[in-house]
C-alpha cells in the first residue's frame, strides 16, 4: 500500500472477510513501480490501481496488485507509419519518373500510377492532419472503430500488470497487452478481410497483367524485388562510406586498417550476392524492352552488337593496370575489368546483350579484389621498409613504368586511392541499374492492379499499424520489466523474443473477416525489429519510440536512460537488431463461434492455429539450442515446455468444440519463454477481460498456492469492485478506466440489456432447433 504516492484512496474495507477482499483502489495518472517509475511513465499513463486481499493454503494472505495504464504508442505509433508511408509514396513517385524513357504504352501506365500514389499520400496526409489535432485520452475507444481519421489507431490498447506479494517471497508480476483485434473497421468485412481479399486479388491480378501487356510476377517475386531494392539502399552508402574510412585508416594501425578491410569485404559480399538474382537479370531485360525504339532479337535483321562491360567508361586505364599487376598479370584483361557499367549506357535501339549483366555484377567482386590486393601489397611493402630492404611494387607502373623506382608513402597512398575510387564508381553504377529494374518490377506489379489494389495496400497500411502499435507497446513493457534480468537479456540478444497474440474472435459473421485481417497484421510484424539506443535526455519525450524503414522492413528504436543504458550487454549496446516472433492462437468462445461450430466452417481457425503452433515450436528448437534453460523464469509448476508443447500440437488437431486448452498452454508457454502476452476479442472489452482475468486467478492458483474457497471469489472481485456507496461496478472495460470507479452503477441497465439479448437468442434457437428438427425427419 506504501507504493501509492500519488493517487488518493477512494476506498478502504473495514471488515477483510467482506465477500470481495478489495483493500482499496485509485485511479492516478501515474505508473508506481519500485525500480522503472519514471521510464515507464514516459510511455504508460492515467494508471487505474486496485489491491486486494487473499487467503492461502497456509492460511496466510497474500497482496494482489492490479494496474490497468493506457498507452502513448496507440497514437504516436501510427502517426509515425503514416508519415512514413507518405515518404516512401512520394520516393516511390520519384524512382518511377527517374526510371527515364520509355515507350507510349508504358509511359501511360507509368503515369497511371503516379496518379494512383498521388491519391493514396493525399488521403494520408488528410489523415496525419486530424491524428495531429487529437486531444484526449491516449486509446481509441471502441464506439470510434469505424471513423475514417482513427482507422490506423487501435481499439482499446491497454497494458494490464498484476503484481502478487507473499510472505517470505519475492514480488511476482504477470503482464498481458489487451487490445482489440487489428482490422479495418472502417472499409467493413462484407467481402472478407485480408487473408480472402488478397488471395482473389492475385488471381485476378493474373489476368489484368495480361490485359496490360505485363509480366505477371507472384507475391513472393516482388517481395523479393522490394528486398533488393531495400539492400541496394542501405548497401550502397554504407559500402562508400566504408570505401572513405579505408582511405583515412592507412594512417593508422593495421589492426585498424584490416578491421576496417574486412567490414568493406562483407559489406561489398552483400552487395554482389543481392545482384546476382535472376530476377535482376530478367527485370534488365524488359526494362530494356519497354524503351521506345526496341527491337527484339527475331525483329534484329543485323548481326548482334553485344554491348560488354568492358565497352563503357567508368574507370581509368590507370586503375586497370593497377588490378592487372596486383593479380600478377602484365597483360590486360579481356573480359570481366572492373569496369562499371552506367546506367545510362543501357541500349534503347539495339539488341541486349543479355550476359552483360553478369559482366557487370562481377566487376564489384573484382573491384573488391584489386582493394584487398593492393592493401596486402602496401603493408608487405611498409614490413619489407622497415627492414630496410628496396622492393619495386605497382606503382612504378603507374607513374614512370620503371621497374627500378621504389614505392614511396605518397605513391602508396595515390595507389589505394584510385582502386577505392573505381570500387566506389563501380558500386554506384551498378546499384543504379539494379534499382531501376527492380522498380520497373513494381511499376508492372502496380499497373497490372485494379483499383481493388490500391484499398488493399490502405487495408494491410491500417491494419499492420494497429498491430505494430500493440507489439511496440508489449516490447516496451515486457523490456522494462526485465532491466535487471540477466538471462532475458541474453535471450533478448541472442533469439529475439516470442509474442503471443491470443484472439477470442468467432469465426462467424463479420468476425471471420476481423479475424482474416488480424492473421495478415500479426504476420507482416515479421517484417519489424528493434534496437535499444541511449536516450539524449530523460526527458518523456525523449524516451519515445521511434520507428524507421519502408514496407518491408522497419526498425523500432526504444531508448532508455544513461544508467539503465549503461546496465545493458554489449550486444544491446551496440545496436544489435532484435527479432520479435509473432505467434496467433484463436479460439472463438462467443454464442456465435456456437452458431459456427454447428453449422459453418471453423477451417479458418484450425489452419491459423495449426500454422502458429508449427512457428512456435521452430522458436523453441532454436532457444533451446542457443540459451540455457537457467535464463528462464522459474514457475512453481514443474511442467517442461517440450511436455507442454507437445499437448498443444495435440489439442491443435483434435477436433473439439471451442477448445480453450489452446489458449491456456500456448500462454503458459509464453510465459515459460520469457515471452510477451497479448489478449484480443473485438474490441477488448468483455471477452479479453473475462479471459485476463480469469487467467490471473489460475496463477494465483497454481503459482501462489490461493486458497480453494477463494478462487471464485478472487474471480468476481477482480471483474467488480466494491465503491464507496457499497454498489457493484464493472471494471472489465477499459474505455470506462478511472471515470467507472467514480460513478455508480446502475441497477436496472444490466439486467434490461440482459433480458433483450437473452430473448434474442432464445428465438434464434428456436428458429434453428426447429429447422433442425425438420430437416432430421424429413
Amino acid at each position: 500500500m506504501g507504493e501509492i504516492e500519488d493517487g488518493e484512496v477512494d476506498h478502504i474495507t473495514a471488515d477483510m472477510h467482506q465477500k470481495c477482499t478489495l483493500v482499496y483502489e485509485s485511479s492516478h495518472g501515474t505508473i508506481n513501480d519500485k525500480d522503472n517509475g519514471p521510464i515507464m511513465n514516459s510511455v504508460f499513463k492515467n494508471a487505474v490501481c486496485k489491491v486486494y486481499r487473499f487467503q492461502t493454503v497456509d492460511s496466510k494472505w497474500m497482496l494482489v496488485r492490479e494496474q490497468m495504464a493506457e498507452c502513448t504508442l496507440s497514437f504516436s505509433v501510427p502517426k509515425q507509419l503514416i508519415a512514413l508511408y507518405i515518404q516512401e509514396d512520394t520516393c516511390r513517385i520519384q524512382e518511377l519518373k527517374d526510371l527515364g524513357e520509355l515507350s507510349p504504352h508504358w509511359d501511360n501506365l507509368r503515369k497511371d500510377v503516379i496518379s494512383r500514389y498521388d491519391q493514396i499520400i493525399k488521403e494520408y496526409q488528410d489523415t496525419l492532419t486530424e491524428l495531429e489535432k487529437h486531444t484526449g485520452p491516449s486509446f481509441k475507444p471502441s464506439c470510434s472503430k469505424g471513423q475514417k481519421y482513427l482507422e490506423f489507431v487501435p481499439i482499446n490498447l491497454h497494458t494490464q500488470r498484476m503484481r502478487v506479494t507473499c510472505p517470505r517471497k519475492t514480488d511476482s508480476f504477470y503482464d498481458v497487452v489487451t487490445v482489440g483485434a487489428p482490422a479495418s473497421h472502417s472499409q467493413g468485412f462484407k467481402s472478407g478481410g485480408l487473408q480472402k481479399l488478397l488471395s482473389k486479388y492475385e488471381s485476378e491480378k493474373k489476368s489484368h497483367s495480361t490485359a496490360y501487356q505485363c509480366i505477371y510476377y507472384p507475391p513472393d517475386q516482388t517481395a523479393r524485388a522490394r528486398e533488393i531494392l531495400s539492400v541496394v539502399s542501405q548497401l550502397q552508402p554504407l559500402i562508400s562510406a566504408l570505401a572513405d574510412q579505408l582511405l583515412q585508416a592507412q594512417h593508422c594501425s593495421t589492426e585498424a586498417l584490416r578491421d576496417v578491410l574486412k567490414s568493406l569485404e562483407e559489406k561489398t559480399d552483400q552487395f554482389v550476392h543481392a545482384l546476382k538474382d535472376e530476377l535482376v537479370k530478367s527485370a534488365l531485360l524488359a526494362l530494356h524492352a519497354a524503351r521506345p525504339g526496341y527491337v527484339s532479337k527475331s525483329q534484329s535483321s543485323t548481326p548482334s552488337s553485344p554491348h560488354k562491360a568492358d565497352s563503357h567508361p567508368g574507370v581509368t586505364e590507370e586503375s586497370h593496370t593497377v588490378c592487372n599487376n596486383v593479380n600478377g598479370s602484365q597483360t590486360p584483361q579481356k573480359e570481366g575489368k572492373a569496369t562499371p557499367v552506367r546506367s545510362d549506357s543501357i541500349p534503347h535501339h539495339k539488341e541486349y546483350d543479355e550476359e552483360e549483366w553478369d559482366r557487370v555484377w562481377a566487376s564489384v567482386a573484382k573491384s573488391l579484389n584489386c582493394v584487398i590486393a593492393t592493401v596486402d601489397k602496401l603493408q608487405e611493402q611498409d614490413n619489407n621498409n622497415q627492414e630496410s630492404v628496396p622492393c619495386n611494387t605497382l606503382a612504378d607502373v603507374i607513374t614512370s613504368h620503371s621497374p627500378d623506382r621504389p614505392l614511396t608513402a605518397v605513391d602508396g597512398r595515390d595507389q589505394l586511392g584510385v582502386v577505392v575510387q573505381s570500387l566506389k564508381e563501380c558500386v554506384s553504377a551498378v546499384a543504379e541499374r539494379a534499382r531501376r529494374s527492380v522498380i520497373f518490377v513494381l511499376l508492372q506489379e502496380a499497373a497490372g492492379s485494379s483499383a481493388q489494389g490500391l484499398q488493399l495496400q490502405q487495408r494491410r497500411d491500417t491494419v499492420f499499424s494497429q498491430a505494430l502499435a500493440a507489439l511496440a507497446c508489449g516490447f516496451v513493457m515486457r523490456l522494462y520489466a526485465g532491466l535487471e534480468d540477466k538471462g532475458f537479456l541474453r535471450q533478448l540478444h541472442a533469439v529475439g523474443l516470442v509474442a503471443q497474440f491470443e484472439s477470442l474472435l468467432s469465426t462467424y459473421s463479420e468476425e471471420i473477416g476481423m479475424l482474416e485481417d488480424m492473421e495478415v497484421g500479426i504476420s507482416d510484424l515479421h517484417r519489424v525489429t528493434f534496437r535499444i539506443t541511449e536516450a539524449a535526455s530523460e526527458e518523456a519525450v525523449s524516451l519515445q519510440p521511434t520507428i524507421s524503414g519502408r514496407r518491408d522492413r522497419y526498425t523500432v528504436e526504444v531508448p532508455l536512460p544513461h544508467h539503465a543504458f549503461q546496465t545493458l550487454p554489449d550486444e544491446l549496446r551496440e545496436g544489435k537488431p532484435l527479432r520479435v516472433l509473432p505467434v496467433l492462437f484463436n479460439v472463438g468462445i462467443n454464442e456465435q463461434q456456437t452458431i459456427a461450430e454447428r453449422f459453418g466452417d471453423i477451417s479458418l481457425q484450425e489452419r491459423i492455429n495449426q500454422k502458429n503452433f508449427e512457428i512456435l515450436e521452430g522458436y523453441y528448437k532454436s532457444l533451446t539450442n542457443t540459451v540455457p534453460s537457467e535464463c528462464l523464469p522459474c514457475f512453481q509448476t514443474q511442467t517442461d515446455i517440450k511436455e507442454l508443447l507437445d499437448t498443444l500440437g495435440q489439442n491443435v488437431v483434435t477436433k473439439k468444440r471451442k477448445n480453450v486448452e489452446i489458449l491456456w498452454l500456448a500462454g503458459m508457454i509464453c510465459r515459460r519463454m520469457n515471452g510477451i502476452r497479448f489478449t484480443s476479442c473485438k474490441s477488448a472489452k468483455d471477452r479479453t477481460s473475462m479471459s485476463v482475468t480469469l487467467e490471473q486467478c489460475s496463477l494465483l492458483r497454481d503459482e501462489h498456492q490461493l486458497n480453494k474457497d477463494y478462487f471464485v471469489r478472487a474471480l468476481d472481485c477482480m471483474r467488480s469492485g466494491l465503491l464507496a456507496q457499497g454498489e457493484v461496478a464493472q471494471w472489465d472495460d477499459p474505455e470506462a478506466g478511472s471515470i467507472a470507479i467514480n460513478k455508480p452503477a446502475s441497477r436496472h441497465f444490466y439486467p434490461i440489456a440482459l433480458l433483450l439479448v437473452s430473448s434474442h437468442l432464445l428465438v434464434v434457437w428456436l428458429i434453428l432447433s426447429l429447422v433442425f428438427l425438420l430437416a432430421k425427419y424429413q
